[in-house]
Protein backbone atom coordinates (compact mmCIF):
# COMPACT_ATOMS: atom_id res chain seq x y z
CA UNK A 1 0.00 0.00 0.00
CA UNK A 2 1.49 3.35 -0.99
CA UNK A 3 1.89 5.58 2.05
CA UNK A 4 2.70 8.96 0.56
CA UNK A 5 0.24 11.05 -1.44
CA UNK A 6 2.24 11.00 -4.68
CA UNK A 7 2.57 7.20 -4.77
CA UNK A 8 -1.07 6.72 -3.76
CA UNK A 9 -2.21 9.06 -6.55
CA UNK A 10 -0.05 7.20 -9.07
CA UNK A 11 -1.47 3.83 -7.96
CA UNK A 12 -5.05 5.08 -8.17
CA UNK A 13 -4.41 6.53 -11.63
CA UNK A 14 -3.06 3.18 -12.80
CA UNK A 15 -6.00 1.32 -11.26
CA UNK A 16 -8.46 3.62 -13.05
CA UNK A 17 -6.64 3.04 -16.33
CA UNK A 18 -6.82 -0.72 -15.79
CA UNK A 19 -10.52 -0.41 -14.92
CA UNK A 20 -11.12 1.53 -18.14
CA UNK A 21 -9.25 -1.10 -20.13
CA UNK A 22 -11.34 -3.86 -18.54
CA UNK A 23 -14.58 -2.02 -19.30
CA UNK A 24 -13.52 -1.47 -22.92
CA UNK A 25 -12.58 -5.13 -23.18
CA UNK A 26 -15.98 -6.18 -21.83
CA UNK A 27 -17.74 -3.98 -24.39
CA UNK A 28 -15.61 -5.42 -27.19
CA UNK A 29 -16.42 -8.99 -26.17
CA UNK A 30 -20.13 -8.19 -25.85
CA UNK A 31 -20.06 -6.59 -29.32
CA UNK A 32 -18.42 -9.68 -30.81
CA UNK A 33 -15.23 -7.89 -31.87
CA UNK A 34 -12.42 -9.73 -33.62
CA UNK A 35 -9.98 -11.66 -31.46
CA UNK A 36 -6.82 -9.76 -32.48
CA UNK A 37 -7.81 -6.39 -30.95
CA UNK A 38 -9.17 -8.14 -27.85
CA UNK A 39 -5.89 -10.00 -27.39
CA UNK A 40 -3.97 -6.76 -27.88
CA UNK A 41 -6.11 -5.08 -25.21
CA UNK A 42 -5.56 -8.02 -22.86
CA UNK A 43 -1.81 -7.71 -23.35
CA UNK A 44 -2.02 -3.99 -22.56
CA UNK A 45 -4.00 -4.74 -19.39
CA UNK A 46 -1.50 -7.38 -18.35
CA UNK A 47 1.32 -4.87 -18.78
CA UNK A 48 -0.55 -2.27 -16.74
CA UNK A 49 -1.22 -4.76 -13.93
CA UNK A 50 2.39 -5.95 -13.91
CA UNK A 51 3.62 -2.35 -13.79
CA UNK A 52 1.35 -1.58 -10.84
CA UNK A 53 2.45 -4.74 -9.05
CA UNK A 54 6.11 -3.87 -9.59
CA UNK A 55 5.62 -0.35 -8.20
CA UNK A 56 3.73 -1.58 -5.14
CA UNK A 57 6.23 -4.35 -4.51
CA UNK A 58 9.11 -1.88 -4.82
CA UNK A 59 7.53 0.49 -2.31
CA UNK A 60 6.68 -2.31 0.10
CA UNK A 61 10.20 -3.70 0.00
CA UNK A 62 11.75 -0.28 0.55
CA UNK A 63 9.45 0.48 3.49
CA UNK A 64 9.94 -2.93 5.10
CA UNK A 65 13.70 -2.93 4.74
CA UNK A 66 14.06 0.68 5.92
CA UNK A 67 12.19 0.01 9.18
CA UNK A 68 15.04 -1.78 10.85
CA UNK A 69 18.79 -2.22 10.60
CA UNK A 70 18.48 -5.85 9.51
CA UNK A 71 15.35 -7.55 8.17
CA UNK A 72 13.92 -10.36 10.28
CA UNK A 73 13.44 -13.85 8.89
CA UNK A 74 9.68 -13.16 8.79
CA UNK A 75 10.32 -10.05 6.65
CA UNK A 76 12.53 -12.04 4.31
CA UNK A 77 9.95 -14.83 4.05
CA UNK A 78 7.21 -12.30 3.30
CA UNK A 79 9.31 -10.68 0.56
CA UNK A 80 10.08 -14.04 -1.01
CA UNK A 81 6.40 -14.98 -0.94
CA UNK A 82 5.45 -11.69 -2.60
CA UNK A 83 8.14 -12.14 -5.23
CA UNK A 84 6.97 -15.68 -5.97
CA UNK A 85 3.38 -14.54 -6.42
CA UNK A 86 4.53 -11.65 -8.63
CA UNK A 87 6.59 -13.93 -10.85
CA UNK A 88 3.75 -16.42 -11.47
Amino acid sequence: MPHNAKDKHRAITRLRRIKGQAEALERAVEAGSDCAPILQQLAAMRGAVHGLMADLLDGHMRETMARQPAPSQADIDEMLSLLRSYLK
